[in-house]
């Protein structure tokens, strides 16, 4: 009967480690999230030659877009994946074809959004900066990919 007597003890600290563990690796993603964001920062701010007067109009515009665009993203994953486990398990060609439009329509609401956010940017830059930013866009996401294939992650 001793030998049981040690067992919450077990549980408590198995449960503190996972917790350590959790903590940690949410901490390092939230530590990577804010280096890219500052790194972004930086780069845009370069590439469009933002005036101080403009960065103030336009973080605040593009960091409301990004938010709202990673939520359209989460949505056409859903539905992606609640497609592909219709299609997986069989399910009738009406029920695809209903996750079918589901997932289309997540991905037109993401390409309208898309729309929407170019003329919010028109509203505090002009439309070159507006040129630019999509530019530096595509360039800092080619970066960051070659980074990541030389694994050389993000600066420190």
């Amino acid at each position: 009967m001793k030998t049981f007597r040690h067992i919450p003890s077990i549980f408590f600290a198995i449960a503190f480690m996972i917790g350590l563990t959790t903590t940690a690796a949410a901490q390092k993603n939230t530590d990577w999230k804010e280096k890219m964001m500052s790194e972004k920062i930086a780069f845009f701010t370069t590439e469009i030659n933002l005036t101080p007067e403009e960065a103030q109009k336009f973080w605040p515009v593009y960091n409301a877009y990004c938010k709202e665009e990673d939520e359209a993203h989460r949505k056409i994953m859903k539905t992606f994946k609640e497609l592909n486990e219709a299609i997986s398990s069989k399910k009738s060609s009406k029920e695809i074809s209903a996750y079918l439009n589901r997932y289309l329509k997540a991905r037109e609401d993401k390409r309208e959004l898309s729309n929407e956010a170019a003329e919010r940017f028109k509203k505090v830059l002009p439309d070159d900066k507006v040129a630019r930013l999509y530019i530096a866009e595509e360039k800092f996401r080619r970066n960051q990919i070659h980074r990541l294939h030389h694994n050389h992650g993000p600066k420190k």
